[in-house]
């Protein structure tokens, strides 16, 4: 999996941090680090250097999956460190989903079994067997 990191002009890329992020990055996806193919994590100061608040620090990552379309999540808050955590639950959360309903999917198509029965079933009723989709 591949981890990129871009900042904003208010926000100092230094090695640290950059380590910081890919740990935080590889933690919030290792469920499913298989399917993960490029993770990109874009960090800024919402308000500039001129201002600061309570949610003035963001970090938006974008996952894109194998067989899925991309996602994305954001999170705000005072600090890079807790918008950083933040947005990797997030997209921990998503990634959940969104397998999970495909996964969902794959066990809701009719297997071999399910087949058989209704063949049989239609056997039994003089009609045609089912084929598969």
């Amino acid at each position: 999996m591949q981890v990129r990191i871009e900042t904003d002009n208010h926000v100092e890329g230094h090695e640290k941090l950059i380590e910081h992020v890919e740990g935080v990055i590889r933690d919030a996806v290792d469920h499913h680090k298989e399917r993960v193919t490029h993770v990109e994590a874009h960090l800024g100061d919402v308000n500039g250097s001129v201002k600061s608040g309570a949610a003035d620090m963001r970090c938006l990552l974008e996952a894109r999956v194998a067989g899925l379309k991309s996602m994305a999540v954001t999170h705000q808050a005072e600090s890079l460190h807790l918008a950083i955590e933040g947005a990797a639950d997030k997209l921990t959360k998503a990634l959940d989903s969104a397998l999970g309903k495909e996964l969902d999917r794959q066990r809701r198509h009719p297997g071999t079994g399910e087949l058989s029965a209704d063949a049989a079933r239609a056997e039994d009723e003089g009609e045609a067997p089912p084929t598969a989709p």
